[in-house]
């Protein structure tokens, strides 16, 4: 039977009310999904009050006129002195730099850039609010481009807390203050961009932000939606010196140690193992008989805790303190990050077998240089030997004379290397010294010639040399060439 118009009305609205309903419920889940605020005024003026300006003043020397040119009573000393006085004052001068902080603390702490700072006489602080005060400089880690500060106030300060970098997501919001180009307290918005990006420091873990940080915004926080500070501005990407959207913040799982240690000691107290080390790469893995290409690498192990603990060069360590370790970058950043005198577990695959180690962390700062470890002195055996690409000889005393390779460290002297070899490729060059393959020393070509059929013997497509240059070793997985 045919639907009159009437019928089909309450059908019509039905159906257009549930789809209105499904379409707002879809764009409110959506929004919640984003965190994407309505607006961001709420919390800029909640967490404002606890974010600064500083200034600081240094004192630059006068520049000196041509003293010295004409001896005392000359009759040109007069004339000198008047070209001196045309140029300008040469008394010492004020030089003054912008940047920005933020307190943690209602006692007066404030956190900004070691490079905002440094050098200075003089450092002021002046507040949302208006006011201003000194500042004294508690302590630095230029590591990390970070500093303390501290002020004193008669009142209880307004401060912002840290949250938890890690749980920053890519695509998270974020809201940068500070005081970009010297124009005040200003506040920009984005998101994260990406997370644990490296610039150029050992220990950098950076987050990437496309709200907009310029010049003057460099020690202002980074906030997430929760006003807790995740990470330290300090850093920008740009070709003319102005945001484009590419800046890096300090992440604040790394800012907090460093802060917590400035406070307690006015100093950084890193841990240290006291190994040299390098990335496993997949030759090296399949050289090593690794079924994957993780952990880091020991390459030398000098006098420290890592000899004391048993470690051995040629070592790789898989697990540190109870964590895997997953490269080089990540082994440094947790040994500095675990308290100086700890006995910690350090698991490492020897010769394919895995074994643990004690080792008692020394402090980083107080390391000295590192020797390499002296190997036990072969007999001479002067003849040449080419295999992959390289000339090898065994190190005679003029030899060792003519590279400059110290007393006890014994090898084969690289004499050429074949520009279309794989060596060459992989940066090894003559006046390099191998004194390692296959995780055993060499001091002769028998001995590399014995480490090579061992290796072809156990069905190995590279073997693992350990090269030296300068006293810095290396390892470098080279393939076996076929009969």
């Amino acid at each position: 039977m045919a639907q009159t118009r009437e019928d089909a009305t309450p059908l019509r609205l039905f159906w257009l009310t549930t789809l209105s309903m499904v379409l707002i419920l879809s764009q409110s889940l959506m929004a919640h999904a984003r965190g994407a605020p309505e607006s961001f005024a709420e919390l800029a003026e909640r967490i404002s009050p606890a974010v600064v300006n500083i200034t600081t003043s240094t004192t630059v020397a006068g520049r000196t006129g041509p003293q010295g040119i004409v001896p005392e009573g000359s009759p040109f000393e007069d004339f000198f002195r008047e070209f001196q006085d045309r140029n300008g004052d040469q008394s010492p001068r004020r030089s003054s730099a912008l940047g920005s902080g933020f307190v943690i603390s209602e006692d007066g702490f404030i956190v900004t850039n070691n490079h905002v700072i440094e050098g200075a006489d003089e450092i002021q602080i002046e507040f949302f609010e208006g006011f201003e005060l000194p500042a004294t400089l508690v302590g630095t880690d230029p590591n990390t481009d970070i500093a303390l500060l501290k002020v004193e106030a008669d009142n209880a300060l307004k401060y912002v807390n840290f949250g938890d970098s890690n749980k920053a997501r890519v695509g998270d919001w974020v809201m940068a203050m500070g005081n970009p180009l010297g124009q005040g307290f200003s506040v920009s918005a984005g998101i994260v961009s990406a997370r644990n990006r490296a610039l150029s420091g050992t220990y950098d873990d950076y987050i990437q932000t496309d709200a907009a940080i310029n010049r003057g915004n460099s020690g202002g926080p980074l906030f997430n939606m929760d006003g807790e500070v995740i990470g330290v501005n300090t850093a920008i990407l740009s070709p003319n010196g102005g945001s484009i959207g590419i800046g890096f913040s300090m992440a604040s799982n790394v800012v907090t140690r460093v802060v917590d240690q400035l406070k307690e000691f006015g100093e950084t107290r890193r841990g240290w193992l006291g190994v040299r080390i390098q990335d496993v790469t997949e030759d090296v893995a399949e050289a090593l008989g690794l079924s994957e290409a993780k952990g880091a690498l020991v390459s030398d192990v000098p006098e420290g805790p890592a000899m004391e603990g048993g470690m051995q060069a040629g070592d790789v360590i898989v697990s540190f303190d109870g964590v895997d370790v997953e490269d080089t970058r990540q082994l440094v950043r947790t040994v500095a990050n675990t308290p100086v005198g700890k006995t910690v577990r350090v698991m490492v695959n020897r010769d394919g077998t895995t074994q643990t180690l004690k080792i008692t962390l020394g402090r980083r700062e107080e390391a000295e240089s590192s020797v390499p470890a002296s190997l036990e002195a072969p007999a001479d055996e002067p003849q040449e030997m080419e295999t992959m690409g390289l000339t090898l000889s065994p190190l005679t005393e003029d030899l060792r004379e003519e590279l400059s390779v110290p007393a006890g460290v014994d090898g084969l002297a690289v004499m050429s290397v074949d520009e279309a070899s794989e060596a060459f490729e992989k940066g090894v060059r003559a006046g390099d010294v191998i004194t390692e393959a296959g995780q055993t020393a060499v001091a002769s070509v028998s001995d590399l010639e014995d480490r090579v059929a061992e290796a072809r013997e156990e069905g190995r497509k590279s073997i693992l040399l350990l090269v030296r240059r300068g006293g810095d070793p290396r390892f470098v997985a080279l393939g076996l060439q076929e009969d």
